[in-house]
């Protein structure tokens, strides 16, 4: 990424006033890292924890400007104040990103804000309608989606290079909870665990919303009906840690989704193959910066980032030369420097590059929570045929 876009409309960088990601978060961490990463931002106000406490501490051990007590005290802070905040990054327990979203949106300010986007259907079309009737910019951090070689395969597909598709693969497997013993801490229920909290299914919520999404920003097509099966195979636990789906897509594509966080040995593979009648793409994110390409008449191909046959979309999501890995934090720090510029451009009236316009948002999020509706909903009738579109969607009772 060449210049720095929003110190040329706006002539400083973004203020960002950040809740939740205190002490003990592995996400809030790389929100803020991602923000600072392309010198786009600067952090101006933080509200770190629900303790009022603990909230104030955290933020001044990190050196930001004001702390708060809390996500409302630093709403209100931020917008009476004559230097407050420009954008507020949202990263708490999933069952307050709508009422954080909705406040912030209500009081002027841009949101990036971590997924789920709600853990309702009636929740989450709130924020779709507010962001609408405000003009704001909504970033959700689906951050795989930043991933140049993930960008390179959504431009291929939307060239026509596989033609018409056909198929879609997609699996997210982890191996975190394979055993019943679990990493958070024993003393109360984990507010993960939790399905008012967390929402109504755990490995759905955690990683089953990313892979749907990866399969929505690299294909181009929605997801039209599912028959699913979710629950838990580890015995005596409460909280579902798998998911598989059979998929049914609006251009008459069929899919495979399977996703769960009880492999035992398995890390973190998120995988994707596209089919349609001209070759396949195939992706894991293990291994980030390899996208294979095979042909239905050639043999196969290896794109990697800002190498032969690179496409503008991924050559902007790559900071360095060919040959040199690229992953996490990267991927992260892509949409919050796409959301800056789109941010920038709102606030100056000017035009925001077209290619900064592909992260995701409120309503690509509502999409997530209804893809979660849908297969909970289908998983109860037996793995029934169930509709998955948004205009189909409930009022977000399962």
């Amino acid at each position: 990424m060449d210049g720095n876009p929003v110190i040329e409309m706006l002539g400083r960088r973004l203020r960002l006033g950040v809740i939740g990601g205190g002490p003990g978060s592995f996400i809030g961490a790389m929100h803020r890292t991602a923000a600072r990463l392309d010198d786009r931002y600067e952090l101006a106000a933080a509200a770190m924890s629900s303790d009022p406490d603990r909230s104030r501490a955290a933020a001044e051990q990190l050196g930001v400007p004001r702390a708060y007590g809390g996500g409302h005290d630093l709403l209100a802070g931020e917008a009476g104040h004559e230097a407050g905040a420009d954008v507020v990054a949202i990263m708490t327990p999933n069952d307050t990103h709508h009422e954080y979203a909705m406040a912030a949106l209500d009081l002027g300010f841009d949101v990036i804000a971590d997924k789920p986007l709600t853990n309702t259907m009636a929740e989450a079309r709130k924020v779709v309608d507010k962001v609408a009737e405000t003009g704001l910019v909504f970033c959700l951090t689906h951050n795989y989606t930043g991933y140049p070689m993930v960008r390179q395969a959504r431009a291929m597909v939307a060239e026509g290079q596989l033609g018409e598709l056909r198929l879609v693969q997609v699996e997210y497997v982890q191996g975190g909870k394979a055993t019943e013993d679990d990493p958070d801490p024993s003393d109360g229920l984990p507010w993960r665990y939790d399905p008012v909290r967390g929402g109504p299914s755990l490995v759905m919520g955690d990683i089953g919303t990313h892979a749907h999404n990866l399969v929505r920003f690299i294909t181009g097509l929605e997801v039209a009906e599912v028959a699913a099966e979710v629950g838990h195979i580890v015995p005596n636990r409460l909280v579902d840690d798998y998911a598989g789906a059979l998929l049914r897509f609006d251009n008459g594509a069929r899919g495979t989704f399977w996703v769960t966080q009880a492999a035992a040995g398995v890390e973190n593979c998120l995988r994707i193959r596209v089919s349609g009648t001209r070759g396949s793409l195939e992706w894991m994110q293990e291994q980030p910066t390899a996208l294979t390409v095979k042909p239905i008449d050639g043999p196969v191909e290896l794109r990697t980032p800002n190498g032969p046959g690179t496409l503008p979309l991924a050559a902007r999501a790559s900071r360095i030369v060919a040959g040199h890995p690229e992953g996490f934090h990267e991927g992260f720090a892509n949409l919050y420097s796409d959301a800056a510029e789109a941010i920038a451009a709102r606030r100056s009236g000017r035009t925001a590059d077209p290619l900064a316009l592909h992260f995701p948002t409120a309503y690509d999020g509502a999409l997530g929570v209804r893809f979660v509706e849908a297969a909970m909903t289908s998983s109860a009738a037996n793995g029934a045929w169930t509709d998955a579109t948004y205009e189909e969607a409930t009022d977000g009772t399962l």
